[in-house]
């Protein structure tokens, strides 16, 4: 079977989403190849553990709104794939995929179309897609120096939250974390909200290291203020990520109206989609605090799952004051804790669990995990996306 015939949908089945170690020649290659065919916009690269997609939706929605033709690019998806690819305000077409697939076959030989992986390919439909735009925002996998998204030179790049996550591929501190992730930063970088005052020592050794191997000259800038006075429609602790937004447009030198950013699409964090369902994409404890703030006093029943290489237990400990009640959502996924372990930590943490889902109009329920579980709890209620 050649690569070469297969249409995009089979071409992803084909491909495995997750792997254990990372080899950065393939997605090199590859894009050096497909840049002798096409120009990118000025790219904005965003990383960070926590924040890129509201971060990077904000922003992308303001360019294009106030006349820019823009590409956000984003993962993973919650309901379809074309959600990854977010061109001028819209999920990608599907006709608009294939073509990029097609071009990608006909200038990558079947080696490296065998070699990359899922999120590696879809970077470069990404990359092929934006040629036309005047702004490229590239959101970060789970990593940053050897992510595929840096393949290519960054124009600016947004430092959201940095916590511990993804610890076996990017270190086991913040520190190591926050140097991994920095360390794909070409020119200027822009940091946001921090929990951790170490990270902006770490920026500044950072920048020290790109000096002395790269003869780059990097520009650290800081987000000073995250007040915002305006009467915003979305979740307050999203403010933290607009003030990282404004910040870049102020260095774009781009006039800023605030009233866009209420219009801005933000599925899956901590979006009402009923009176009294909330879903968010969250999954480890910078979020959990986060989730917690914004639900603080009240109590909830909390729709739950985990991947087993999260820290679960510290998540539902953060969250354990506005819990009623927890209903583990059954998930088909080799990456899932198993179930077993789930509810001997909701035993040892003394929080309660129902074996059913019913819902009550008096009660405030909550979906919270991950894309996957957010993604399976749409579908126990056959929720479909707006």
């Amino acid at each position: 079977m050649s690569l070469k015939t297969l249409d995009l949908k089979g071409f992803l089945e084909h491909k495995t989403l997750y792997y254990d170690k990372i080899d950065y020649s393939y997605i090199k290659k590859s894009a050096d190849i497909l840049l002798n065919h096409i120009n990118l916009p000025f790219t904005i690269h965003i990383v960070g553990t926590n924040g890129k997609g509201t971060t990077g939706r904000f922003l992308a929605h303001y360019l294009y709104k106030i006349g820019f033709k823009t590409l956000h690019y984003s993962s993973p998806h919650i309901k379809k794939f074309n959600e990854r690819v977010w061109l001028n305000g819209f999920d990608i077409d599907d006709e608009s995929l294939e073509i990029a697939h097609k071009f990608l076959q006909n200038i990558l030989d079947e080696e490296l179309l065998e070699k990359l992986t899922y999120f590696e390919y879809t970077t470069l439909l990404a990359f092929y897609i934006s040629k036309d735009c005047d702004y490229l925002i590239l959101e970060a996998g789970l990593g940053g120096e050897f992510d595929a998204t840096n393949v290519v030179k960054n124009d600016l790049s947004l430092i959201t939250t940095i916590g511990l996550d993804h610890t076996s591929f990017l270190g086991d501190s913040v520190e190591k974390i926050a140097r991994t992730k920095m360390r794909s930063v070409d020119t200027k970088m822009i940091i946001g909200y921090q929990e951790f005052a170490s990270v902006y020592d770490v920026a500044n050794s950072v920048k020290l290291e790109l000096k002395d191997e790269f003869n780059k000259d990097i520009e650290i800038l800081r987000v000073e203020d995250f007040n915002i006075d305006y009467n915003f429609t979305f979740a307050s602790y999203l403010k933290r990520n607009l003030a990282l937004v404004l910040k870049c447009l102020k260095e774009l030198k781009i006039d800023i109206n605030l009233e866009i950013f209420n219009s801005t699409p933000i599925f899956g964090r901590c979006q009402k989609i009923k009176d009294n369902i909330f879903i968010d994409v969250g999954h480890n404890p910078l979020a959990a605090k986060v989730i917690f703030e914004e639900f603080k006093n009240k109590k909830l029943t909390l729709i739950y799952n985990s991947y087993d290489d999260k820290d679960y237990k510290e998540v539902l400990t953060i969250l354990k004051p506005i819990i009623d009640e927890v209903y583990i959502v059954p998930l088909e996924d080799k990456r899932v804790l198993k179930k077993e372990i789930l509810e001997s930590c909701l035993k040892s943490l003394d929080i309660k669990e129902i074996k059913s889902l019913e819902f009550d109009n008096k009660k405030i329920y909550l979906a919270f995990g991950s894309f996957l579980v957010v993604e399976r709890f749409l579908e126990l209620i056959s929720y479909e996306k707006p």
